[in-house]
């Protein structure tokens, strides 16, 4: 069965549905589904997805949106030893507790600080920026125990989804990284473990980077 991915790279949802893909070496077609052009409020996508969000996959006549629950689901299905989504019940737990916090803070604050900026010119607040300095800090410290960051021995989805989060951060330069060791050198590892990373997540990365460093410029904080 033919699997889409409809989606934008610029999206950092997208980017780790992407990489997980190119971890797994599934093929897919992708799909281009613009929000800030319409793409998501057209009448074909909504009859997929009247949430109207990015990524949606389908795969045959089977169709899931939500980034996250999209990277568990490729890896319960293509990968056959079960590394990048363990079955252990405790390791599973914790994959998805990492997965929890990644959405409803680490991702989140980043979205707070950056989605205004690109979309409406509003200036992150200080308070934005000590919320995602605090977030940062806390994933740091979540990957000082074994070098990843659900406690396991090796690379999970849930390092797939911080780290499409982590190179906005670092393209972007929202807040200083200086103090963040164990992350920046998580992140060089786990870069490299991902075949076509440029391609998957780091232009991605850089183009979200353009869209917040343009609107900087424009609203003359830069």
């Amino acid at each position: 069965m033919a699997i889409r991915i409809y989606g934008i790279p610029f999206s950092t949802p997208f980017r780790a549905v992407a990489m997980t893909a190119d971890v797994l070496g599934v093929k897919y077609e992708y799909i281009k589904a613009n929000p800030m052009e319409g793409d998501t409020q057209k009448k074909d996508f909504l009859a997929l997805n009247p949430q109207h969000n990015i990524p949606v996959m389908e795969h045959g006549d089977y169709v899931l949106n939500e980034s996250r629950a999209i990277a568990g689901y490729l890896a319960q299905q293509f990968d056959p030893n079960h590394k990048l989504y363990p079955r252990d019940p405790k390791i599973h737990s914790k994959i998805n507790q990492r997965l929890f916090f990644d959405t409803n803070v680490f991702s989140s604050r980043l979205h707070d600080i950056a989605l205004p900026m690109i979309l409406r010119r509003k200036e992150p607040t200080h308070k934005r920026l000590e919320l995602m300095e605090e977030a940062t800090s806390w994933a740091n410290d979540m990957i000082k125990t074994t070098g990843y960051v659900a406690d396991t021995d090796h690379l999970t989805i849930a390092d797939l989804c911080f780290l499409s989060n982590y190179s906005v951060l670092q393209a972007t330069e929202i807040i200083p990284l200086t103090s963040y060791k164990e992350m920046d050198e998580w992140a060089t590892r786990i870069s490299s473990q991902v075949p076509n990373y440029k391609n998957v997540n780091q232009k991605g990365a850089s183009d979200m980077a353009k869209l917040y460093k343009t609107s900087l410029e424009s609203s003359g904080t830069l």
